[in-house]
């Protein structure tokens, strides 16, 4: 440990030589960057990313659009592979990308409206193919080209939201703040209120409550949330900025390849995720609709963990002095299936037919403890795994000298959707074969109890078993301690260096100090 504290500060003093300075304690000030106007807008953006009816976006293709579970898996399959295929252009045409406002800011602001506007249309399907049938070739052909549209246009929103909230400030101590007070807010302002008015919604029609169509709901919520949430995403879009600098030099794909296959944190965190993403199994929500005919249960059973959610954000801080990043990784993105096994065994007591997960009391209790345990992770899981990806976009500039957030963030995905793909089209074939009839929730009727023990699997046991291999990379992840301290030591002495060189620079001198860039890279490849 003395040697990697002596080496720590060996290369600290060789990072800052150039003007005197200790920078040591840099690395842990309170140092802000983003403004109190642009932190609030922070905030409402990262709201936007939730408010939203997605949730119910199976049962919306399934039950009100009615489009035929085979159709849904020819869809899935076609667009899973369009989605990879783009991903690899997309990246490319990203990361070589340099204007007045950015890297990514053009692309939010210019999908922005049409965006929204193809969401909003996709929830007006229902009125436009009214009385269609299941297998109504006009109806798929529509939903088939809807999709892949969206999914190219969307494709270019995730990568530059995914570069623009890592570059938005250049300190990790301002962007563990950010994502923190962020997360924290979504909490306790219900980011998810949207969901939630829809699941009583779904009760108070299914108990003739309320006089309105399934449809309709589905389609006046859809609208709303994606009309709200497109414009606050475009004000906060348009005000934002970049601050973290880009290379001058754009990197080639080569490099923009390289950069990922020597960053091992990445490599991890894709292995992890993929082998994650392997889980198959269906939504909890057709199980508290389809078996307990309690949509609200989402919600009721929350409430004990609603109130341990805020404070949740206040244990992050004492999580991360205890414990290293790769075990509250685990933690936070397993505990959820983890506690779905004991959910399925309590469930099961009186046997497949006439067990208790069945009964909505007792299934409350065991639900509202689960989710009492789950959320006291929650702060944790809302914001370590962003920040292990922030940390290794960081991890990538002090390797290589650049930064190649589009083409990182294509990779990352790539191996993961190859495998949701599968994942996608299983659980849909799943749910055929266990006999699930498609038309049965607007009709009023009843799924059979094999049907019903079935979507109670696959909403606990089944994806906890085929999904737990994502453990294992984490286990190998290293970035942090001392290493990640020396990272940052180095990086911020080298970002005020290079922003000082860049402000007085002439164009021949720029050029120059952009291959100066590129070839840090050569000095880092023993790291």
């Amino acid at each position: 440990m003395e040697n990697e504290n002596l080496e720590v500060q060996e290369s600290v003093a060789v990072a800052t030589e150039s003007d005197g300075k200790d920078y040591r304690e840099y690395v842990y000030e309170n140092r802000r960057y983003v403004g109190l106007k642009e932190t609030i807008w922070y905030v409402v953006y990262d709201m936007c990313q939730s408010f939203n009816i997605d949730s119910f976006n199976d049962r919306f293709v399934t039950n009100i659009l009615q489009i035929d579970l085979d159709f849904q898996t020819i869809v899935r399959v076609v667009n899973g592979f369009w989605d990879v295929i783009n991903d690899i252009f997309t990246a490319a045409i990203v990361e070589k990308t340099r204007t007045r406002w950015g890297k990514f800011k053009p692309y939010l602001v210019a999908l922005g409206i049409p965006g929204t506007l193809g969401t909003c249309f996709y929830w007006l399907m229902p009125m436009i193919f009214k009385g269609k049938g299941a297998r109504d070739m006009s109806k798929f052909l529509t939903y088939f080209i809807l999709a892949i549209v969206r999914e190219g246009a969307g494709t270019f929103r995730t990568i530059a939201r995914t570069g623009m909230l890592a570059t938005i400030t250049p300190h990790p101590v301002d962007r563990t703040r950010l994502i923190t007070m962020a997360e924290f807010v979504s909490g306790a302002l219900g980011e998810k209120l949207p969901q939630q008015v829809l699941t009583v919604l779904l009760d108070l029609i299914g108990n003739k409550v309320i006089n309105l169509s399934y449809t309709s709901t589905f389609m006046v919520m859809g609208n709303f949330t994606s009309i709200v949430a497109g414009v606050a995403a475009l004000v906060f879009c348009v005000m934002t900025r970049e601050r973290v600098m880009q290379s001058i030099e754009t990197p080639s794909v080569i490099q923009g390849i390289k950069s990922v296959i020597n960053n091992k944190p990445i490599l991890l965190l894709t292995l992890s995720e993929t082998l994650s993403n392997f889980s198959v199994g269906g939504s909890i929500n057709d199980y508290y609709i389809d078996v307990l005919n309690f949509a609200s249960m989402t919600m009721v059973a929350g409430i004990p963990g609603a109130i341990i959610n805020p404070f949740s954000f206040y244990f992050v801080p004492w999580f991360r002095r205890r414990f290293s990043t790769k075990t509250l990784y685990l933690v936070s993105t397993k505990i959820q299936p983890i506690l779905d096994i004991p959910v399925y065994l309590i469930g099961m007591i009186g046997g497949k037919h006439n067990g208790i997960y069945k009964k909505v009391l007792p299934m409350f209790f065991v639900m509202a403890i689960k989710e009492m345990i789950f959320m006291v992770f929650w702060g944790v899981r809302r914001v370590i795994p962003s920040e292990m990806y922030n940390e290794a976009m960081d991890y990538c500039e002090w390797k290589n000298g650049y930064r190649t957030e589009a083409m990182t963030s294509v990779a990352k995905d790539l191996t993961t959707k190859l495998a949701s793909i599968l994942n996608s089209s299983l659980s849909l074939q799943l749910k055929k074969l266990i006999g699930y009839d498609i038309s049965s929730y607007t009709q009023g009727q009843a799924q059979t109890d094999d049907t019903k023990h079935g979507l109670f699997a696959m909403a606990t046991i089944i994806p906890t078993v085929t999904g737990l291999l994502g453990i294992i990379p984490i286990l190998f992840y290293d970035l942090s301690g001392e290493k990640r301290e020396r990272m940052y030591a180095e990086l911020l002495v080298r970002r005020e260096q290079t922003a000082a060189k860049a402000a007085d620079a002439t164009a021949e001198e720029l050029k120059a100090l952009g291959k100066e860039q590129m070839e840090i890279g050569t000095q880092k490849k023993s790291l």
